[in-house]
């Protein structure tokens, strides 16, 4: 009976298990502001002096403002596992650097600011894992290169895309073609000189398109300007209107800017910077008859060629007209010719065939056009049989003489050299070439007795492919 109160007294002694405790947040960066008594979880660091991302990040935050600080570079582990983040600014540092995935766990992010920093490009896995982003500001950076797949992951969600005041000569066409969804595109002060023909025709829910101060000298017709009246500022403007602003750009106001000239808009700032007749004047002061082109006048054309087979051939054509004519060529046989393994077409008009052939002769014809017309003219090739082998400069093997510049033998050789070559009978000294094809020969010339300081004998020769000489 003496083991009931041994027991009632152990039992008092026996651990109880502690109720769960509450898990606790992470401690507030130091400079920084956290707001973690409420849901959305925010963590407030702008102007703090920060030189990278905190460590100690609140990993549930739903905003993280790092906007006004010296941070150079965002790293994969600064922000990896916030995976509830839904605002993102970190305007305004000096980030050079953007690791590849670094944002990658930032799948339900809806905001990225990275306005006012020090980037130069942006490549395909910089903003991996954004797949519902729908606002980036690149603004103010210094990006001269954005990679075709660099807005993969967020095309389909993305609202507004600012690009402006960067360094950008090309863009992605392609890409920003597929923003569906993207209703602001902001492309100003930038260094873009053209945009090719219907760019924008798939963006059917944009409403404001800036391309001011770039150097755009034309603007092509788009289905999309086509589909939406356009207007020149957002106040006032109604919801299916486009709002385009392309003031500040050199503008070459001829007959390829008629179908602007004649959209019924306000008047902005655009101006024509050409031709000289109207420039200056204001884009919207100009009357659509002075909006003209001049057809295409060849100017300049190759002569008659007459080449060997085997040797390259340039035909030349020039042309003038406005806008700047396009020059193309068309074969004796009626095809079109580009660049190809035997072929090059340049801009300025020239093709060059690399390596003539015996079938390559004939009437060539160049075509120069704009959107006023066209002009043509012909230039006539010949292309003779290939010609023999020959050696540079002469056939004959003569030692040098004293005083010859281009002498092989040392001087103190010369004088022995050519008592020696006196000796030698004039038929003993021929070279003669045998055995010759396209693209070998035999080159032979009797044994000579030894000549004191004779060292080596040279060939010089050149291809009949070209003029550049050979040394064996």
């Amino acid at each position: 009976m003496a083991v009931f109160p041994l027991l009632l007294c152990l039992l008092p002694l026996a651990p109880a298990s502690a109720p769960p405790q509450p898990a606790t947040s992470s401690p507030c960066p130091r400079r920084c502001r956290c707001q973690t008594q409420s849901l959305p979880l925010s963590v407030l660091c702008p102007g703090a002096g920060l030189l990278f991302v905190p460590p100690t990040l609140d990993r549930r935050a739903a905003e993280l403002r790092l906007a006004d600080n010296f941070i150079a570079s965002v790293r994969r582990r600064d922000l990896a596992n916030m995976t509830g983040l839904l605002h993102l600014s970190l305007s305004r540092n000096t980030i050079r650097h953007v690791a590849a995935g670094a944002f990658a766990d930032l799948r339900a992010l809806r905001a990225l600011h990275l306005d006012g920093n020090r980037l130069t490009s942006l490549g395909e896995g910089q903003l991996r894992g954004l797949v519902n982003l729908r606002h980036l500001i690149l603004s103010n950076n210094q990006l001269a290169a954005l990679a075709a797949g660099a807005l993969d992951d967020c095309a389909e969600t993305l609202e507004d895309l600012d690009l402006s005041y960067n360094n950008l000569e090309q863009l992605p066409w392609e890409a920003l073609g597929r923003l569906g969804n993207v209703n602001t595109l902001g492309l100003d002060h930038n260094l873009l000189a053209s945009v090719p023909a219907g760019a924008f025709s798939r963006l059917h829910k944009l409403a404001r398109l800036d391309m001011t101060s770039n150097r755009l000298t034309t603007i092509p017709p788009d289905p999309l300007f086509s589909r939406l009246p356009l207007l020149a500022r957002p106040r006032g403007s109604p919801a299916s209107a486009l709002v385009l602003a392309f003031g500040g750009n050199p503008l070459h106001c001829n007959c390829e800017l008629v179908w602007l000239r004649r959209l019924a808009r306000e008047d902005d700032l655009e101006a024509c910077a050409s031709p000289p007749a109207l420039g200056g004047r204001y884009f919207w002061a100009v009357g659509e008859e002075e909006f003209v082109c001049e057809p295409p006048v060849v100017t300049h054309r190759s002569p008659p060629l007459a080449v060997p087979a085997g040797r390259p051939a340039a035909l030349r054509c020039r042309a003038v007209g406005d806008p700047e004519p396009r020059v193309r060529w068309v074969s004796p046989q009626g095809r079109l010719l580009g660049n190809s393994s035997r072929a090059r077409a340049f801009p300025n008009g020239t093709l060059e065939l690399l390596v003539t052939e015996p079938g390559d002769g004939g009437v060539f014809t160049c075509i120069a056009a704009n959107a006023a017309g066209e002009a043509t003219a012909a230039v006539e090739l010949t292309v003779g049989p290939p010609p023999p082998p020959q050696l540079a400069n002469s056939t004959s093997c003569d030692p040098p003489r004293d005083g010859d510049p281009d002498a092989l033998t040392p001087p103190s050789a010369a004088s022995a050299s050519a008592k020696v070559a006196d000796t030698v009978p004039p038929t003993d000294r021929g070279v003669q070439v045998t055995e010759h094809g396209a693209t070998a020969a035999l080159v032979q010339w009797p044994d000579q007795r030894p000549i004191p300081g004779i060292r080596m004998y040279q060939i010089q020769y050149n291809s009949s492919a070209d003029d550049i000489l050979v040394y064996r």
